[in-house]
C-alpha cells in the first residue's frame, strides 16, 4: 500500500520501545507507554498560509522525530502500526 500525506500531515511508523520490567514483573504490552519517537516515512507538500502560499515542512522523510504521546491518529499498513500527524505534533526532530 502507498499512502501519501497531504499538506501540513505526515506518516510516521513508531519506534518500539525495549521490553520493560519492574520487580521481575513483565509488563504487558496494552500495559505500556505508548512510544513518543518515530520514523517519518512520508511527508505532505506542505502547509497552506492564509494568503494562499505554501510553507515547506520542517521534517523530511527518514527523520527521526519526537512527537506528543496522544499524536495522530492510528492506521495500520502491511500488518504494522504508523501514525498521521500534522507537523505541528512534531515535537522534535531527533539527530544521531
Amino acid at each position: 500500500m502507498n499512502i501519501k500525506p497531504l499538506e501540513d500531515r505526515i506518516l510516521v511508523k513508531p519506534l518500539e520501545a525495549g521490553e520493560t520490567k519492574k520487580g521481575g514483573i513483565i509488563i504487558p504490552d496494552s500495559a505500556k507507554e505508548k512510544p513518543e519517537e518515530g520514523k517519518v516515512i512520508a511527508v505532505g507538500t506542505g502547509k497552506i498560509l492564509e494568503n494562499g502560499t505554501k510553507k515547506p515542512l520542517s521534517v523530511k522523510k527518514g527523520d527521526i522525530v519526537m512527537f506528543a504521546k496522544y499524536a495522530g491518529n492510528e492506521i495500520t499498513i502491511d500488518g504494522d502500526k504508523h501514525l498521521i500527524m500534522r507537523e505541528e505534533d512534531v515535537l522534535a526532530i531527533i539527530e544521531k
